[in-house]
């Protein structure tokens, strides 16, 4: 399999990172010869099949099957096996009643003719949620060769942008006002009208194969221009004319024809290993990225300043001075060492915090190796679902590192009911998700949306979850009651010592706050466009980069948390454990307001379904965020504690 590797990956990578992987495939995902009618084989094919996906919108939350929309259908419906990360995202591949033939134009080919007749109750329906999807501004996604069917037009700067979907048509409101696409035909003007795009001209691109080394041609572009057309004759349609207007009032009978047009062009400069490309260099430009990269190198430089000058000057003078001082003049010392007999005190709800960070480790491996694989160009676009279906499959098989990090911490703290501590790792942070989940799956179900995960689906999730996740999780338990409880550097006193009063800054509430403002302004810009792909159905493959911000993402919560627990230690306040998953875990709470104010000022989501859909998904993910935030600055500040304790005499 060819596979193109760009200049700035190459470059990114010498430097222990990496950039985007836009021309990658997973391997297997082999290239399809297509020959003219007489010369095809079993190497070759002669038909080109168009699959359609599931219809969506920026509008609504709400994904739609192409066929609960009343449009042609293909005879002998067939439809690919989806794999879980597809079913989870709501996609439904089916086949069309578009087919051609390689080489073999096709001018002004009519599909099918729907009838719509006045005072018919089930033609009405049909009718209205047809009228309903544009106004919506839903968009058709096709698929030719396992590759998006692009909607390519001007944009400002004279740019092109390619839109791997087109809307179904457009509406001219009430006042005049043209919404969406009828701003780009001056004759679609008439008041509470619609313009349903009923005839597509599609064009195939293709590479030659003639001195290649393979026979035939691959397809290496498809894109077509949606028009709205009305054809005076249905049996002979020209597709030349005025628009095809749908009334917005229903009062008389209705009929709309369905035509495409087909033309095949060589370009020969074009691999088929890179035939994405032209999609992606219309998509957000990467400088946008580098400007985040940079935004995110400074915070993180201005971190290490700061630790690099507490650990070599300040850290290094009190442990100096704390080992050469003599024990009459300690009693007067103040500072991280008077709290040495109860820094290691057990945690309140110890039970709790090593539930959440056996969930947290389970989190920051799956997220790892998910971003890894999707850099090595394991998860494109054009494997589809592949990212999904990796990040379950990852996180199933990692139940033995939550519970073995969970059981040994809670050792640690002195836990004695390791029944309870296995089952609630097990159960309670999956549990929340899963109830969660489950809910905005029965709002899809009653909408009828093609994004409500079939009832075979959730057995198959929960099988995961009882039949492998668990028992992993048992295992890990297991193991880690088996080890010793982690040893502490310095003994704790039986009677707790009394914290002195704190300033403002160095109480909890204030700390915790703060301490997720620097990494949330690591990876705010990345957000964007992260929510763009999630919300605006706009295709993401800049894993490299997402990659870059994942590591920055790690140091920064590492040094913010070690900064702050360093001043609280000065201050002679020893409750470190809670504060330190406080303290980077509310980077979550950070980015729950940026969600918030995400969907008031970039979508138009209208519906209660969708508003309450976009909050219930966007809580699944602020919690793993905040376990897997709230996890990293824990590790962090527990290393931290016991590296300067164990280098400390203590009497």
């Amino acid at each position: 399999m060819k596979t193109r590797i760009d200049m700035d990956f190459v470059l990114v990578f010498t430097l222990v990172a990496f950039s985007t992987c836009s021309g990658f495939y997973l391997p297997g995902l082999a290239p399809v010869s297509f020959c003219e009618d007489g010369k095809g084989g079993d190497d070759c094919q002669t038909l080109i099949q168009l699959f359609v996906n599931r219809l969506d919108s920026v509008e609504s939350v709400l994904p739609y099957e192409y066929d609960v929309f009343d449009f042609c259908k293909d005879d002998n419906e067939r439809r690919p096996s989806e794999n879980l990360g597809q079913v989870l995202f709501g996609e439904r591949i089916e086949t069309s009643p578009y087919k051609f033939s390689f080489k073999k134009d096709v001018k002004c080919q009519e599909l099918c003719t729907k009838v719509y007749t006045k005072g018919k109750s089930e033609d009405k329906n049909m009718l209205d949620f047809l009228k309903r999807g544009m106004q919506l501004n839903y968009q058709h996604h096709w698929i030719v060769d396992n590759m998006p069917v692009t909607w390519c037009y001007d944009v400002e700067d004279s740019q092109k942008y390619c839109n791997p979907g087109f809307p179904i048509g457009c509406l001219v409101t009430t006042d005049g006002r043209a919404k969406d696409a009828c701003v780009i035909n001056s004759e679609f003007n008439k008041k509470n009208t619609f313009y349903i795009f009923n005839h597509v001209a599609i064009k195939i691109t293709y590479h030659n194969g003639e001195g290649e080394g393979w026979r035939g041609a691959r397809l290496v572009a498809a894109t077509l221009e949606p028009k709205s057309i009305k054809n005076a004759d249905a049996e002979k349609p020209t597709c030349e004319g005025l628009p095809m207007e749908v009334p917005g009032e229903f009062d008389s009978d209705l009929k709309i024809t369905y035509t495409y047009s087909v033309t095949f062009e060589e370009n020969n400069d074009i691999k088929w290993a890179s035939r994405w490309d032209y999609i992606l260099v219309s998509m957000p430009h990467t400088n946008i990225q580098w400007f985040s990269i940079m935004n995110s190198l400074v915070i993180v430089l201005f971190l290490s300043g700061m630790v690099a000058m507490i650990m070599l000057r300040t850290l290094h003078k009190d442990i100096a001075r704390y080992n050469q001082v003599d024990q009459e003049d300690a009693q007067e010392e103040s500072g991280w060492k008077q709290v040495h007999g109860d820094v290691f005190r057990p945690p309140r709800k110890g039970m709790l915090l090593s539930v959440f960070l056996g969930q947290g480790t389970q989190i920051f491996i799956m997220t790892f190796i998910t971003l890894f694989l999707a850099c090595l160009g394991f998860l494109s676009p054009a494997n589809r679902g592949a990212l999904m279906t990796c990040s379950v499959v990852l996180w199933v098989l990692l139940g033995t590192p939550a519970g073995y990090v969970s059981s040994r911490l809670y050792k640690t703290f002195g836990g004695e009911k390791w029944k309870t501590n296995v089952l609630l790792t097990a159960l309670l942070c999956p549990g929340i998700v899963f109830a969660d989940f489950f809910l905005m799956n029965l709002i899809l179900w009653v909408e009828g949306s093609s994004a409500a995960i079939p009832f075979g689906t959730l057995v198959a999730i929960l099988a995961l979850w009882f039949g492998i996740s668990v028992p992993l999780t048992f295992i890990g338990a297991y193991f880690g009651f088996k080890k010793p409880a982690i040893e502490q550097p310095v003994r704790t006193n039986q009677i707790p010592r009394q914290i002195p009063e704190q300033s403002f800054f160095t109480k909890p509430v204030p700390g915790i706050v703060m301490g997720g403002i620097l990494p949330f302004g690591c990876i705010f810009i990345q957000l964007f466009f992260i929510l763009n792909s999630i919300w605006s159905h706009q295709m993401y493959y800049m894993f490299g980069f997402l990659f870059l911000v994942f590591i920055i993402l790690l140091i920064t919560c590492s040094e913010a948390t070690i900064l702050l627990c360093y001043f609280h230690l000065c201050a002679e306040d020893y409750h470190w454990w809670w504060r330190s998953f406080l303290t980077s875990g509310f980077t979550a709470v950070y980015l729950f307001v940026y969600a918030v104010h995400y969907f008031f000022s970039k979508l138009q989501i209208v519906g209660a379904a969708s508003t309450i859909l976009y909050f219930g998904y966007t809580s699944i993910m602020v919690l793993i965020f905040f376990l897997f935030t709230g996890t990293i600055g824990f590790f962090a500040c527990f290393w931290f504690v016991n590296k300067i304790y164990s280098v400390v005499k203590v009497d």
